[in-house]
């Protein structure tokens, strides 16, 4: 399923994040421009596989073309399955893509073909031949590069969506992300920075009657911001690194996925626990909301936030770890990988009603949540 991507807030300084606000407009139309020199693209290491996987299945021959176009006209398409001519040197770029991804090698395929827009379809349906192309890793560059039949470069506007169909290479973030957190929480968990589990219940007495549980926060509706994303991009999912203090004073990590929030500017409704309070020694918690929209490099990742967090030392007092876990990741992937959504600071067991992040880009509407013991 295409899942239209989640505009990242910018971060400068622990969260001097100007808000963004665009209006979604019905898509415009253009003819691509004629042939053009390649406009210039920051090619991370994701970027430049999946490019030259772009240009492969361009060049291929008509039949394979017309086969794999009719197929995404459909819905997404799994190359490495796709098979045909191309099979060989697609499993030898989603190996790389693995490598880059940071990724083990038993994940599976990774790579998928899809089309960039459903409007595209009748004219592919008429035989009209389609570009080929791969999602830029900056979503704020002008141009996409897409390749033709003979190989050479198009040139599209960004903003625009062409008349011509195009064909979208792309990363199968979902995939991505279930391996993703799974090496994380498996990598947390080896240098001594455990999950949130419930540790220690509570007794809670209402209407006379005593219950053993504990309190969380659960989020009755979200929320981010309608921000205009190019055309050409395509799923994003987007999980949330809730931290706080563990009982024996060190950091905890809960990693937790939002696999239904597939639309900015769309409010969602999931009453879904966020928070547990139940190993915490404070009554408080952060939450730093990210997206992988294909080119988070899991491994990297949790060796940066770890390497951050083991530092920290309980002073009896709580200390907010937002900063210290946007600090941690290098500036340069805010470009786009892993995106930062948001931040919530100091989430309480009495945190209710609406809250809004810190960068302005989203906000969750929230109730302490009592968890009761069978």
């Amino acid at each position: 399923m295409n899942r239209p991507p989640l505009r990242r807030a910018a971060l400068s300084l622990g969260i001097a994040v100007a808000t963004l606000t665009a209006a979604v407009a019905t898509p415009a139309y253009a003819r691509p421009d004629d042939r053009a020199p390649a406009p210039a693209v920051a090619a991370g290491p994701v970027f430049a596989i999946t490019d030259a996987v772009a240009r492969q299945v361009a060049v291929t021959d008509r039949a394979e073309l017309t086969r794999l176009g009719g197929a995404a006209a459909n819905g997404p398409v799994d190359l490495l399955a796709a098979g045909g001519r191309l099979a060989g040197d697609l499993r030898a770029a989603n190996q790389r893509l693995l490598v880059a991804k940071g990724l083990p090698g038993g994940t599976g395929s990774l790579l998928r073909l899809r089309l960039a827009h459903p409007d595209m379809r009748a004219a592919l349906a008429r035989g009209e031949a389609p570009l080929v192309a791969a999602v830029p890793t900056d979503d704020s560059a002008p141009s996409v590069r897409a390749y033709d039949r003979s190989g050479a470069t198009v040139v599209l506007d960004a903003a625009r969506v062409p008349q011509r169909p195009v064909l979208v290479v792309d990363v199968d973030t979902e995939r991505a992300l279930t391996a993703g957190l799974a090496l994380m929480r498996q990598e947390l968990g080896a240098r001594g920075i455990d999950r949130a589990a419930p540790a220690r219940p509570a007794t809670r007495t209402s209407g006379g009657s005593a219950s053993a549980g504990y309190w969380a926060t659960k989020v009755n509706a979200v929320r981010l911001s309608d921000d205009e994303e190019p055309w050409i991009k395509g799923d994003a999912e987007i999980y949330n690194l809730v931290a706080g203090f563990g009982l024996d004073g060190k950091v905890k990590v809960d990693l937790v996925q939002m696999p239904y929030l597939d639309h900015d500017g769309t409010t969602y409704y999931p009453n879904q626990l966020l928070v547990h309070f139940s190993s915490y020694k404070y009554n408080l918690a952060d939450v730093v909301m990210m997206e992988d929209d294909g080119d988070t490099n899991y491994s990297s990742l949790v060796k940066a936030i770890a390497g951050a967090l083991l530092v920290i030392v309980d002073g009896g007092a709580y200390t907010p770890l937002v900063n210290a876990i946007l600090d941690a990741i290098p500036t340069s992937w805010y470009t786009d990988d892993p995106d930062f959504v948001d931040a919530w600071y100091t989430l309480s067991t009495a945190s209710s009603g609406r809250k809004n992040g810190a960068g302005a880009n989203g906000w969750m509407d929230v109730a302490p949540y009592w968890v009761e013991q069978f």
